[in-house]
């Protein structure tokens, strides 16, 4: 049994699989993969172009769709009110579902206030077109101005968090205002996996490099990981990290590998990081 948290009444496994990248009868494949081995939260968007193969993966395997959480996500050129709304139908459509379990906002569209985006979210939430609702890749102020301007419970923000990316700040107002955080790139793009701390301790566990830092993610309050893999064998290794943990004096090893140039995704569209929304 995958642990769970709690977030503002919604309730996500501590790990899940990314679904970027993974199209056609292979990425099925790969998914069903994933669902013969445990896991329960799929993160797919309209950017991966994949929503359809998603929901076909779900709904011809032997799961229980209640037993499965569905994470999409939308563009930022669709965040306006009327557009948002539109889009989370055109994504139900395509997941061939009756509801979107966690919708985020993909990226925040500067071009747009924040308030209409927000407004528009919680109002797809009362149509009945997600379950949850959430933000990805908002930054702190923009976490602390999404909170005061929704009224329906924000559940997540998803952002690119690993070792070498020190999200506390934001990880901190997350947790302040119960939400928590889903870590797409949860590895670092694997660029974590050759680094000599998480070698070593991935031979002190017995354990392979991937699951020495998805351990390290599962037990950070409040986080939840999502990596992405098409190898069958690496994503059962990868949900395979409940039989051993990290001490603190481990965690601590492995949280201070954060360094300044750590970001390993670009930003889609232009944003301060610790610049006020609009």
């Amino acid at each position: 049994m995958i642990p769970r948290i709690q977030a503002n009444g919604a309730e996500l496994p501590v790990i899940g699989l990314g679904t970027g990248g993974l199209r056609g009868d292979a990425g099925i494949q790969a998914m069903h993969a994933a669902l013969d081995c445990g896991y329960r939260l799929f993160d797919t968007a309209v950017m991966y172009g994949n929503e359809a193969e998603v929901g076909e993966a779900i709904g011809s395997h032997s799961v229980a769709r209640d037993d499965v959480i569905v994470t999409t996500k939308v563009l930022p050129a669709d965040c306006a009110e009327g557009l948002l709304q539109k889009s989370a139908e055109a994504s139900l459509k395509r997941l061939n579902m009756d509801r979107i379990d966690l919708l985020l906002i993909h990226w925040p569209n500067p071009d747009v206030p924040l308030a209409q985006q927000i407004r528009a979210l919680c109002d797809a939430k009362r149509r009945g077109l997600a379950r949850h609702i959430g933000v990805s890749n908002f930054p702190p102020r923009y976490v602390e101005a999404a909170v005061a301007l929704a009224d329906e419970p924000l559940v997540a923000n998803q952002v690119e968090r690993h070792p070498y990316l020190d999200q506390s700040a934001l990880h901190d107002v997350c947790m302040r205002h119960g939400l928590c955080l889903i870590c797409f790139a949860p590895t670092g793009r694997r660029a974590t996996l050759s680094d000599p701390v998480i070698a070593m301790l991935a031979h002190e566990k017995r354990k392979t490099p991937a699951q020495a830092v998805l351990r390290w993610h599962v037990q950070q309050p409040m986080n939840v990981a999502i990596p992405k893999s098409t190898v069958p064998r690496h994503i059962a290794e990868n949900i395979a990290i409940f039989d051993f943990e990290l001490t603190p004096e481990e965690e601590a090893r492995v949280t201070a590998l954060a360094r300044p140039d750590g970001r390993m995704v670009p930003p889609w569209v232009p944003l301060d990081w610790d610049g006020a929304p609009t």
